[in-house]
């Protein structure tokens, strides 16, 4: 609490880093659209090999979502994945990115998300089999794969360390495009190189630059209209992605594709090869 104690919420930064965070694209009901995006009843699955989790309510209704929160046990849910009864998360809540959020940016978001409508939903409760269903073990697991360091180091430019947090705090881009080891921690070597859709449909690419290649210019103009420079647009998860990146400021879709440019490039894993007949 003496962290936050004096923060000033600014709900116009909130609702920033709320479509920098991508909140709707988990939270809000499956097709939602328009203002439907801004009703954060949650419910929406995400497949794994570890079983099926449910996004949950986080409205400001006091009994379904976080309307009875204050802002510490907010902040303890978002940077360290611990509730307010003081369980562990499961990482599919991505709070090993939002551990690099600050606090200003944590308190404006949660004062944002109090001035949408409250939604009474209950999301389902994860399907997930032993011995996973167990959290006790997440602690180990924190302390093995959430790394207080940033996964890019070194000196960056000013419009670099701003995409980088972009890039590995609110926007989370590692929790998709880096691959995983058998745990489910991410393989920091390996950052960005791509890896399997937890759905089981496709791959998702790898975007260092080893294989994303294009010029800055054109990964900004991605990220601003969903069109690729071959003119094929952005599909499935990532089309979300692009919706909330368009709402952003243009520095920060400048910011974002510049770190991108800086990222260690990692080839993509050679395909195994066929078995011999």
């Amino acid at each position: 609490a003496e962290v936050l104690a004096g923060l000033e919420p600014d709900l116009e930064r909130g609702e920033w880093v709320f479509y920098a965070g991508g909140c709707a694209s988990c939270h809000a009901p499956e097709g939602a659209s328009g203002e439907e995006k801004l009703i954060l009843s949650g419910g929406r699955p995400l497949e794994s090999d570890f079983g099926t989790f449910y996004a949950p309510n986080i409205s400001s209704d006091p009994v379904a979502g976080l309307g009875s929160w204050s802002l510490p046990q907010f902040a303890n849910a978002v940077t360290q994945g611990v509730s307010p009864e003081g369980r562990h998360y499961y990482p599919a809540f991505p709070y090993a990115a939002y551990q690099h959020m600050t606090e200003g940016d944590v308190a404006d978001l949660f004062a944002y998300l109090q001035t949408l409508p409250a939604a009474t939903a209950e999301a389902p409760a994860h399907a997930v089999p032993f011995p996973f269903n167990l959290r006790r073990g997440l602690g180990l697991w924190k302390l093995a794969f959430m790394p207080e360091d940033y996964a890019v180091t070194g000196d960056l430019a000013p419009e670099q360390a701003r995409g980088r947090y972009l890039a590995e705090a609110l926007a989370h881009c590692g929790e998709c495009h880096t691959p995983r080891n058998a745990a489910g921690g991410l393989e920091l070597q390996r950052w960005l190189a791509g890896a399997p859709n937890p759905d089981g449909k496709g791959r998702i690419p790898n975007i260092t630059p080893a294989e994303l290649t294009w010029p800055q210019a054109d990964i900004v103009g991605y990220f601003t209209t969903g069109f690729t420079p071959d003119y094929d647009t952005a599909g499935a998860q990532m089309a979300e992605v692009v919706e909330n990146l368009a709402l952003l400021p243009p520095q920060d879709r400048e910011a974002l594709a510049a770190y991108l440019m800086v990222v260690p490039p990692v080839p993509d894993a050679p395909a195994e090869a066929a078995p011999a007949e």
